[in-house]
């Protein structure tokens, strides 16, 4: 498949590129940002996912988190695929939360979005296969997310757990089956039949699956969504699952990027560990 470099800069010891490539499972050009540290020049370095929010592209988190500090220090690669699939044969929706911008990480069934809306099938098989082969990746995979890019992170996780060796979240859509930020999107995407979405509700699958391992969530306690967020569902479930968490709710902190950005070091050193990195910050940099 071939990749078309958009840019490439030096950061933090490292390469913070843009690419672009024709995706056969959306059916458009798709573009992603992805982060090499350092280390990477040693040999294959372990992957964090990053999927981001509505109305966000690549481009969002890649600006603003300050994640490839934390990602050099720890000698860990970052992946940051569009939120949707996108261009003028794509449907839409005036509804910010729906359409392009807003794939919800699922794979539509229903017209018109089949055709294109296909981001759980895009993040999990076919980007992953794309930058595995054309990048020095290791096949070790960590994945985090913020608002519907946290829901996005948790429940490919808990669906694929021989993929995704360590997951985390900031301000997740945690229950969306129960939420406005969840029930008109899941319904267009898939359909009225509820049980299909419950595939798609970190809630659910907390429940119903469990998760082997743990996992890190942060939420800010001045977020104007968190009726929409729903964090205390998915915090119950944790506790009666005993799933081994770390659910923290940060006093004062709101849904933007000031928020992910101040967590960020310790959800990138989470996945670190796990992924079998430790802080590896390069001499001279």
């Amino acid at each position: 498949m071939t990749v078309e470099t958009l840019e490439e800069h030096a950061c933090c010891g490292g390469v913070q590129g843009v690419y672009r490539h024709s995706s056969e499972v959306t059916g458009c050009a798709m573009t992603f940002g992805l982060y090499l540290p350092p280390q990477a020049e040693g040999g294959p370095v372990p992957v964090l996912w990053y999927l981001s929010g509505l109305t966000c592209t690549h481009e969002n988190a890649m600006v603003k988190a300050g994640l490839q500090a934390h990602a050099a220090r720890h000698g860990l690669a970052l992946v940051f695929p569009d939120t949707s699939p996108r261009g003028d044969g794509v449907p839409d929706d005036e509804d910010y939360a729906l359409g392009q911008g807003a794939g919800f990480y699922v794979n539509a069934t229903e017209a018109p979005w089949s055709a294109h809306f296909r981001m759980y099938d895009y993040v999990r098989d076919e980007l992953r296969q794309l930058v595995m082969a054309r990048f020095p990746l290791a096949d070790r995979h960590g994945i985090t997310g913020h608002s519907m890019g946290g829901h996005g992170a948790l429940t490919l996780a808990m669906n694929n757990p021989d993929i995704y060796r360590s997951v985390s979240a900031f301000a997740p859509i945690a229950h969306p089956t129960a939420s406005d930020w969840g029930r008109r999107q899941l319904a267009a995407y898939l359909g009225e039949d509820e049980s299909s979405w419950q595939a798609h509700d970190a809630t659910l699958l907390v429940r119903e699956r469990g998760w082997a391992r743990d996992m890190l969530i942060d939420q800010g306690t001045a977020d104007p969504f968190l009726d929409l967020l729903m964090p205390e569902a998915l915090a119950a479930a944790v506790a009666e699952a005993r799933i081994p968490a770390v659910f923290r709710m940060q006093p004062g902190y709101d849904h933007s990027y000031f928020f992910v950005a101040s967590f960020a070091a310790d959800h990138v050193a989470w996945h670190a560990e796990r992924l079998g990195r430790g802080a590896t910050e390069p001499a001279g940099w």
